[in-house]
């Protein structure tokens, strides 16, 4: 899995010293679930990761995450992954399949102003709308989160989509 990370997010990674630009074509030989671009948000004075994938534009949330679990950020990255697909309703042997594409964790700096477009509004989204509901950004479940983030439409490359039903039909050609 490539992780395409924004400039907040690079500084808390420990692997990510002396990391290599990718090149177009890498991307491409990786696969189609494996590029996702990764973005530092800190909400009520919490670190939060959120994920984007280049393609469908389908976003995760992880949030309050501190030094020893931004180390480990593939792992968490393929088990919400994995469980926000379960909550989807994909079948479990697709969901293994998914699994075993994404690969081990690379990460890299080059990011796409696209992508980061739809992740800012992801970000307000989850700014100005679900965290005005709560009390504090830990009551949000990760899972919920993610799957109310992909019921709306998204644009990328001008064009209209849902993110959800994106990520459901990559998963379905697989």
């Amino acid at each position: 899995m490539i992780l395409h990370c924004t400039q907040k997010l690079i500084p808390r990674i420990p692997s990510a010293t002396d990391l290599p630009e990718v090149v177009a074509e890498r991307d491409a030989q990786a696969g189609p679930l494996s590029s996702w671009h990764g973005h530092l948000l800190t909400l009520d004075r919490r670190q939060c990761v959120l994920f984007c994938h280049d393609i469908t534009r389908y976003v995760l949330f992880m949030p309050g995450l501190r030094a020893p679990q931004l180390a480990e950020l593939g792992h968490r990255h393929r088990d919400l992954f994995l469980a926000v697909l379960e909550a989807q309703g994909l079948t479990r042997e697709r969901i293994v399949r998914v699994g075993l594409m994404l690969g081990p964790l690379e990460v890299h700096r080059s990011t796409d102003r696209s992508v980061l477009g739809s992740m800012r509004v992801a970000a307000d989204d989850l700014k100005y709308g679900m965290l005005n509901r709560t009390a504090n950004v830990m009551d949000l479940d990760p899972i919920a989160t993610s799957l109310a983030l992909n019921e709306r439409p998204c644009r990328a490359n001008g064009a209209l989509m849902w993110p959800q039903q994106a990520m459901y039909g990559l998963v379905e050609r697989l």
